[in-house]
């Protein structure tokens, strides 16, 4: 029987942390829609077609920064209220991976990111949840370490610097290129080659410290 921090038992999975969750999962089909939209609309030889991409460039953009800081809140808010359920741990993984990737493949599409920079992010992803499910079978919990929170946070800031830098390009593009857009570009290359650098190495840190789990007969 699960309890929350005041001791009453919890009778439903919809606690205000699932909710959130479920409410961050539910929201990514639209900032799809909406960062693909504009890319749609700057195609179009209209003269209003450039401010219509950029708005709803901004609104992907400004979406996607708001559904990354709920990442956070649900988490600490399960905490903080003693609702920690097996279907929280189970949704918020599947909530951020779906977060990552849907920019990253909306990014892939129009030649933003590298591919082999998604596969490498891609398959640390599936060799975590692998060692995880192993893991687990033997009893043995692994929780995130600092290294893959701040592989998480650097690709975070990285997604959000690329969609940022779409809307500036967009707003800027009757006027020029924009120098506020090519110093966001660079910060979200920079911080995406940082962000795959982390991801390599906190996932050969997973292996290493569980390699008594992974090589065993």
């Amino acid at each position: 029987m699960a309890v929350n921090a005041k001791g009453e038992e919890i009778t439903s999975i919809w606690t205000p942390a699932n909710i959130i969750t479920c409410v961050r999962i539910a929201f990514i089909p639209l900032f799809m829609i909406a960062s693909e939209v504009s890319f749609a609309v700057a195609q179009q030889s209209y003269d209003s077609s450039i401010a219509t991409a950029a708005a709803w460039a901004f609104f992907a953009f400004v979406l996607y920064v708001l559904l990354s800081a709920t990442d956070k809140v649900d988490g600490d808010l399960a905490r903080k209220r003693g609702e920690v359920t097996d279907f929280g741990k189970f949704l918020d993984p599947i909530a951020d991976k779906l977060l990552v990737f849907s920019a990253l493949l909306v990014l892939l599409e129009h030649g933003y990111v590298n591919v082999w920079f998604v596969f490498i992010i891609l398959l640390r992803e599936f060799l975590v949840s692998a060692l995880r499910m192993v893991a687990s079978a033997n009893g043995v919990v692994v929780a995130a370490d600092k290294l893959g929170k701040w592989k998480t946070a650097v690709t975070m800031v990285s997604l959000c610097s690329y969609l940022l830098g779409v809307a500036l390009a967009f707003w800027s593009a009757g006027s020029g290129v924009s120098t506020v857009a090519l110093v966001v570009q660079v910060v979200a290359q920079g911080s995406m080659v940082a962000a795959v650098i982390l991801t390599v190495v906190s996932g050969a840190q997973y292996f290493w410290n569980l390699r008594h789990v992974v090589f065993s007969v």
